[in-house]
């Protein structure tokens, strides 16, 4: 079949297109190769490794699309095929050629804050806490790489590992976007840890495991079933809630406290496609949750403080009718959460598998006593439960913000550095790999 007129054009221009692409291809760098920091603001090798060989494989995907596309221009079939077919097949190519540079720009804008000074030494410290936050002991699930960066705004969001991506693919890491505005002080643990407890929930089906109980309890809780579906509709971000105060204990909801502290009407809205619990409500099931895990005085001294910043005066009577449900079953819903055995814990509840028991807030306490003023003695003690003690301590009047603000950002050095010369030390005693 002979070619049309402007065919040639068409495939000439198309095919300078093509190589175009191949041309910018070829300058998207490897981070090693691009990104200068001091070794302890790093992210872990583990996640490095991780985000260049998914990257990797797409540029070379993209490559052969290319390269079989120009085969494809210049054979039999595309010497006959019309200016909208060949043009139809290489918008495709360059839509996936967007799809790449925007994954590479969603982890160079992560890896980028790591050559700011302080800083990146800092998120390689928060790095360290949202491993350590992730880990149970106990083996039930395999951990994957986190890597931590900085954004405006109060609140903090994740991209988790092995969810879908922008454009295709799985996330090789977990991404954790904490608020630049928390930098530093005890309740940047309160976001970071909420946002790394929906990587936990998730990695244990959570979710999928309560959903089916909270359901059941529906279907015969009388005046009381809207409560129920909402502690269903909200159970993601309960879940999430629940880990960080399980992980830095009063912190936690101390941290939850500075992020709602929003104008009235948006404390008591209720969102009919939120996922979020109601802010008023979401409070007390902190200092509930609290509670339950960390019987304290000091939990009803908080709810009672909150109550004070926003009392239920002059809200109307429906309103005030949904928070009395939702608080009577508040505690039974707690203990559900608490004693909940779902299949991936082999047995065990997740009270059980938190530490609680050094997190008890006496112990906290003592700890800060006998740490106070020792960087060393704190910096032995797991990120987490470091977090706890300062909590603890600025929840007793035992620091203050000044205080807290200085230690915290030793801490974190002092975790990047510790990690960055692990992370080293296991390659310089890695046995030599067989010539």
């Amino acid at each position: 079949m002979p070619s049309r007129p402007g065919d040639f054009a068409a495939s000439s221009m198309l095919t300078q297109e093509a190589r175009g692409l191949l041309t910018r291809l070829a300058r998207v760098k490897p981070f090693a190769l691009s990104e200068a920091m001091v070794p302890a603001a790093a992210i872990s090798t583990q996640a490095q490794i991780a985000v260049e060989r998914y990257l990797i494989a797409g540029r070379r995907e993209l490559r052969s699309h290319v390269m079989r596309y120009l085969q494809w221009l210049q054979g039999p079939a595309g010497r006959v095929a019309s200016p909208e077919q060949s043009q139809r097949r290489f918008t495709f190519l360059r839509l996936r050629f967007n799809t790449i540079l925007s994954q590479f720009d969603l982890f160079a804008d992560v890896i980028t804050q790591r050559s700011e000074h302080d800083t990146g030494v800092w998120l390689s410290g928060l790095d360290a806490v949202a491993a350590d936050a992730l880990h149970l002991p106990g083996g039930y699930f395999e951990s994957p790489p986190l890597i931590c960066y900085l954004d405006r705004g109060t609140g903090a969001a994740i991209r988790r590992a092995r969810t879908r991506l922008p454009g295709g693919g799985e996330n090789p890491v977990a991404i954790v976007r904490v608020p630049r505005e928390r930098l530093i002080g005890s309740g940047i643990a309160s976001s970071l840890i909420h946002e790394v407890g929906h990587q936990g929930a998730a990695l244990l089906d959570l979710v999928a495991s309560l959903r089916p109980v909270l359901r059941g309890l529906q279907a015969n809780a009388g005046s009381e079933r809207i409560a129920w579906r909402l502690w269903e509709r909200w159970i993601s971000e309960i879940l999430s809630d629940f880990w960080s105060v399980a992980r830095v204990g009063i912190a936690s909801t101390l941290g939850l406290i500075g992020v709602v502290s929003l104008p009235r009407v948006f404390v008591f809205r209720l969102g009919l496609n939120d996922p979020h619990p109601i802010p008023w409500i979401r409070v007390k099931l902190s200092c509930a949750i609290g509670q339950a895990l960390y019987p304290h005085p000091q939990w009803a001294k908080l709810a009672e403080l909150w109550e004070s910043f926003y009392p239920l005066e002059g809200l109307d009577g429906e309103r005030r009718k949904l928070f009395a449900i939702l608080e009577a079953t508040m505690p039974g819903f707690v203990a559900l959460l608490v004693n909940h055995r779902p299949r991936a814990l082999r047995g065990k509840s997740l009270g059980e598998v938190m530490e609680t028991e050094q997190r008890q807030p006496a112990r906290l306490s003592g700890y800060w006593r006998a740490w106070r003023g020792s960087l060393a003695q704190m910096g032995k003690a797991s990120a987490t439960l470091a977090f706890a003690v300062i909590g603890q301590a600025k929840s007793d009047g035992q620091i203050t913000p000044e205080e807290e603000s200085s230690l915290l950002a030793k801490l974190l050095t002092h975790w990047a550095l510790q990690s960055t010369l692990a992370t080293r030390a296991s390659y310089v005693t890695r046995p030599a790999l067989a010539a």
